[in-house]
């Protein structure tokens, strides 16, 4: 019995494909951190509902937290948001740079950031990470920079 000769691999078009991958989900990765900042808005406006209501403290001993305690959960959200912004800025730049095939390390550092939102973040960042780091697509990267 003869075997059939291999299936021939173009390791262009597999890199190609994976990339357009990339991008896609760099978009996707985007349009969640806009669904986060919504998550955030809508927690801040039912914890300020709850916890301004008077009706909540009325059976508690020792009544309301001190309005610090709510300032500093105020500090806590901004920072939610601005993080979160942050991820959607540098998702949406490094979509286009996968596209245009320029500015790698850029988007390996917007992987390394990707790995923090768990588990999809960690996902887009390690398959981006494995992806980027492939001899044939630094060639890539390396022959349209110069």
């Amino acid at each position: 019995m003869t075997m059939p000769p291999p299936l021939f691999r173009d390791q262009r078009k597999v890199d190609a494909d994976h990339l357009q991958i990339l991008v896609i989900c760099h978009y996707v990765g985007a349009g969640l951190s806009i669904v986060g900042m919504g998550f955030i808005a809508l927690h801040y406006a039912i914890m300020r509902t709850v916890f301004a209501n008077p009706k909540t403290w009325a059976n508690v001993q020792n009544g309301p937290p001190p309005a610090a305690f709510f300032a500093l959960f105020k500090w806590f959200y901004l920072f939610g948001g601005v993080f979160l912004i942050a991820c959607l800025v540098v998702n949406i730049v490094s979509a286009v740079c996968i596209s245009r095939r320029r500015h790698r390390i850029f988007s390996l550092v917007v992987a390394g950031l990707n790995c923090v939102h768990i588990p999809l973040g960690t996902l887009l960042g390690v398959f981006t990470m494995v992806t980027l780091l492939r001899d044939s697509v630094r060639e890539v990267y390396d022959a349209r920079e110069q």
